[in-house]
């Protein structure tokens, strides 16, 4: 059976619904979808463990206060990891904490 994965990053001016990308492999099924900030994130993730998804990684826009709201909201029924930039070029350089609430 497939490791069950998602990729969730944050962007401007998405659409959750249509900005998301399933990639089947033999091993890893994974499923990358783009928010708008952090409160769709946690929308978002929370469905995504709903679907089988066992394993979350954050983009680097997500700061400590971001990924702490994924985490909480997911809970023990998925990972939570996160890749870092602590200013995100995607996001003017700035971190997503300072952005969507810190």
């Amino acid at each position: 059976m497939a490791l069950k994965a998602a990729f969730v990053f944050v962007a401007p001016e998405v659409d959750s619904e249509v900005h998301r990308q399933t990639v089947i492999t033999p091993h890893v099924e994974l499923t990358a979808v783009a928010v708008n900030d952090y409160a769709q994130a946690v929308e978002v993730c929370q469905g995504l463990v709903a679907e089988g998804i066992v394993a979350i990684e954050l983009c680097g826009g997500f700061g400590h206060v971001g990924a702490a709201r994924i985490a909480e909201a997911v809970g023990d029924k998925a990972a939570v990891g996160v890749v870092r930039f602590d200013n995100h070029p995607g996001l003017d350089f700035k971190s997503g904490d300072a952005l969507f609430g810190g």
